[in-house]
């Protein structure tokens, strides 16, 4: 029988995929690239099918592998899956750290690059070539032969420790349980109590079950009076993978060590230069100083949300000084009497499989597409599958898995697991897009809240930026490109969970079918800004910390990286951190792979001033105007990384990029 995973095909047999099946698969795949990749060292035809052409297509099958086993790691995993990933896992690294370290495979790729028909290659291909010649030289084509040896080892012991460090999340996340009686649930919205509930029946016990998942955290934050149960969840969150058994501290040690070694052995400063190199930013100092610029235009508004905040605590006669599992608490009545805005309102009329239907019917509108349901084989029975159909012909086809399981890891993530052939021989894409949305409990729908709806919108984004990317090659389509600018199209979809216009497509009733009433909307609407302050501090304070961690943390004088972390983000917090705090040991963005978001996690903020600027023009053309969502499309969506991020936003904008749109947007302009 034929290996499921050696089907680079649009319909993956994910239930025909067993752990067993992944070593012999690997053994195959990485022969097949080695194969490939000898073809283009022992080339004396210096064309580009001989060389770029045949080294863009070499690593295709085994890329298709890991991608479908690292996904079905996060989403669906057993102890024998585990352990077949972790074991392929540092073969993989070996394999991929050495290509760019193959002095034989910069040499052909530098003779293409001198011939005629380099020198004629159209501009897309063109781009390709620069890049890859460039990849080659900064990750070490030039170093000494012992120089390369100790970067494939660097880059072997980094995937390891990184994919530890993921586990030791998910096993935290998963080790945690809180059993309380009727006696603790005060405060919480009727959904958290019946989801609550419906928890501890499932593991077939009484009163209410409360995990670290995000559905189940969140309202207890929020909204519980009692405080003891708020600390308790707020500290098992915020030590997560501190302690044994699960305990990440010492792997960030190792891994911060492991990158700064790369970094060096490159020639780069810090592991931030080395990894923004191909970036918008380009340099650590850079996006450090486009932090340090948006904290400081932030500064001011986020003291007077805290005063306002202890001020509003006081008269209600909290315990003071506030702790940060009262701050949520807190801001949520502050909201509520400021606003008359309770959020919990909202959930009837975000119902999950609504929800969907009004996104797709959204994008329908916005890019002339039509999605329908398609069926196809599914890795769990929540899963549900789609088909991107336009001109008469399959464009891309989606999983869709919304919401928690105790075999998938926490969070919401988009991934593209192959990327379609946009030539004679047409092929789809096919993505997918995960989160841990609040599930349907005791036969009732899925109740969303406008947060989750807002997620699911960008994760969307992404997918769509995969599904209706128009680029010939492989490599610089859909989402491969530059990591300060892969969240625009995500974070963009999110305006229009706000804009009237588009939110009445899918925020309905789930029993009525009403849209959501005006004066609840005028008053969601008022409430946007809602200490907008602090929330911009608390995401300006992570990409500070990483920033902090990958250009100048020096364990010598800045003792262990949990307690520089803790240093370094408590500037931009509304209260003091206990002394155990620990979030970075579950920061998965930044050390759950070997690079991911880490040196990177600004990009949020990067991206932010770029769709908050993008939306200005459907806000002046209209929200829902197909000819601007065409526009958008043609000069976002479907070109990829075909052409420098920068000349993609001027084509849209007719400018640069302007960070007023997202100050005005986040009410951040006056003081």
């Amino acid at each position: 029988m034929t290996n499921p995973l050696l089907l680079p095909v649009v319909d993956a047999p994910f239930p025909d995929i067993l752990p067993e099946h992944v070593a012999p698969a690997a053994d195959v795949a990485l022969a097949h690239a080695e194969d490939a990749l000898e073809a283009v060292r022992t080339t004396t035809t210096y064309t580009y099918d001989a060389t770029l052409g045949a080294f863009e297509r070499a690593t295709e099958e085994l890329e298709w592998l890991q991608t479908v086993v690292d996904h079905l790691e996060a989403v669906a995993t057993t102890p024998e899956l585990r352990g077949a990933h972790e074991a392929l896992q540092p073969r993989l690294s070996a394999f991929y750290a050495r290509i760019p370290l193959d002095a034989a495979l910069y040499r052909a790729l530098s003779a293409f690059a001198e011939t005629d028909e380099a020198r004629g290659l159209d501009a897309t291909r063109a781009r390709l070539l620069t890049q890859r010649l460039d990849e080659f030289r900064r990750h070490g084509a030039a170093c000494s032969d012992a120089d390369k040896a100790r970067l494939l080892a660097l880059d072997v012991e980094l995937s390891e420790k990184t994919t530890k460090f993921s586990q030791n999340v998910l096993d935290a996340t998963n080790a945690f349980e809180l059993l309380v009686g009727d006696d603790r649930i005060a405060g919480l919205p009727q959904s958290a109590v019946e989801a609550a509930r419906a928890s501890a029946a499932s593991k077939g016990k009484d009163g209410y079950r409360f995990t670290l998942h995000q559905p189940s955290l969140l309202p207890v934050l929020q909204y519980a009076d009692d405080r003891a149960l708020r600390e308790t969840l707020w500290r098992a969150s915020n030590t997560r993978a501190s302690a044994a058994p699960f305990d990440n501290a010492p792997l960030l040690a190792d891994i911060l060590r492991l990158r700064a070694q790369k970094a060096k052995i490159l020639g780069f400063g810090n592991f931030a230069d080395l990894v923004l190199a191909d970036r918008m930013a380009k340099q650590g100092a850079r996006a450090l100083a486009f932090v340090e610029d948006l904290t400081a235009r932030t500064e001011a508004p986020f003291a007077r949300e805290t005063a306002e905040l202890e001020a509003f605590a006081r008269a209600e006669g909290a315990a003071m000084p506030l702790a940060p599992w009262d701050v949520g608490y807190y801001a949520e009545k502050l909201r509520k009497a400021r606003f008359d805005f309770d959020g919990e309102a909202l959930r009837p009329y975000f119902a999950a499989d609504a929800v969907l239907d009004g996104m797709f019917r959204l994008s329908e509108t916005l890019f002339g597409i039509t999605v329908r349901p398609r069926p196809a084989p599914v890795w769990d029975a929540q899963v549900r599958t789609f088909g991107i159909e336009e001109g008469g012909r399959l464009a891309a086809t989606f999983y869709v898995d919304l919401h928690p399981r105790e075999n998938k890891r926490g969070g919401a993530w988009m991934n593209p697991l192959r990327t379609g052939r946009r030539t004679s021989a047409f092929e789809p894409h096919v993505g997918l897009f995960c989160a841990n949305a609040t599930p349907p409990v005791d036969g009732k729908p899925a109740l969303l809240t406008h947060d989750e709806v807002l997620t699911l919108l960008h994760e969307y984004g992404h997918l769509l930026h995969h599904a209706l990317s128009d680029v010939e090659v492989r490599s610089l389509s859909g989402t491969n490109v530059a990591w300060d600018f892969v969240e625009l199209p995500s974070q963009l979809m999110e305006n229009f969970g706000w804009a009237r216009e588009t939110l009445d497509r899918f925020a309905q009733h789930h029993e009525t079918g009403a849209r959501i009433p005006d004066e609840l909307f005028e008053r969601m609407e008022r409430a946007r800004t809602f200490r907008a302050a602090t929330m911009q501090m608390r995401q300006l304070s992570f990409a500070a910390t990483d920033l902090a961690l990958h250009t100048r943390y020096d364990p010598a004088t800045d003792g262990d990286p949990v307690s520089f972390a803790r240093r370094t983000m408590q500037p931009f917090a509304p209260t003091p951190f206990p002394d155990d705090y620990a979030m970075i040991c579950s920061f998965t963005h930044l050390f759950a792979g070997a690079v991911a978001y880490a040196a990177g996690y600004y990009s949020y903020k990067w991206a932010e001033v770029l769709d908050a600027d993008c939306f200005t023009r459907f806000l002046r053309e209209g929200v829902a105007n197909p000819e601007v969502g065409r526009a958008y499309r043609d000069a976002i969506l479907a070109r990829g990384d075909a052409e420098p991020p920068e000349a993609l936003f001027r084509r849209f904008m007719g400018r640069e990029p302007d960070v007023t749109a997202l100050l005005t947007r986040e009410g951040l302009l006056a003081g």
